[in-house]
């Protein structure tokens, strides 16, 4: 398991841990339909919605690992809506 706010980072969804931080604290981050803290503990499975900027992203978590190159960073999650 990893926290969520190092997933989105490690991930690439997002790409600072502290931005992913303050999203997680200001309430943009959702887990399985509930606000989540940055400390949450993810697992795969689980479907996060991000609400950042114009464009919501709702994805599923795939794999969780503590390191991932650029390319397989995007086989960490797959989308689900954009």
């Amino acid at each position: 398991m990893m926290r969520l706010d190092k997933f989105l980072k490690v991930s690439r969804i997002i790409k600072r841990r502290t931005v992913a931080n303050e999203a997680c604290d200001a309430g943009r981050i959702l887990v399985n339909g509930k606000k989540a803290r940055a400390s949450y503990e993810v697992k795969v499975g689980d479907v996060l919605e991000i609400t950042l900027g114009a464009h919501p992203i709702k994805a599923e978590v795939l794999n969780v690992s503590e390191y991932a190159k650029k390319d397989s960073a995007a086989f960490m999650y797959r989308v689900l809506e954009e």
